[in-house]
């Protein structure tokens, strides 16, 4: 099975945006990502970002199940439908979500810790290219 890990930051909130993403075969990282994504960006629009960003690169990997795990806990329960989306900023990257998600045969979400040995590495390549001149 075909995993993602994402994390999404913003120093200031708002402020300088980062993203970092894996994409992994339980235990073995078949891919790994990271970017800056904007000098004003919240919080919540980058862990979306990151996000869309996994699931573009998963898609190079299956095209049947994919869980995606994150530690945004807002972001899996909108993604879940047991919150509204109620933040029009995150409403086009919702529906980007949406879209990317009929590559798909099958998607989960799951929340996690930022604890997580995954979360943790991709906060770091997050951290490391906020910290990139």
């Amino acid at each position: 099975m075909i995993f993602t890990n994402s994390d999404g930051g913003a120093r200031g909130n708002p402020g300088l945006g980062g993203i970092g993403v894996i994409v992994r075969d339980n235990e073995k990282i078949l891919t790994k990502y990271s970017a800056k994504i904007g000098k004003y960006v919240t919080n919540n629009v980058a862990e979306y970002e990151a996000l869309i960003k996994a699931l573009e690169l998963a898609s190079k990997f299956t095209k049947d199940e994919l869980t995606c795990v994150l530690d945004s806990e807002l972001v899996v329960k909108q993604l879940l439908g047991e919150y509204k989306v109620r933040n029009p900023s995150l409403m086009p990257l919702f529906l980007k979500v949406q879209k990317l998600q009929e590559n798909f045969k099958k998607i989960k979400y799951v929340h996690v810790s930022r604890e997580d040995k995954f979360q943790v590495l991709v906060d770091e390549l997050l951290n490391e290219e906020l910290d990139r001149k």
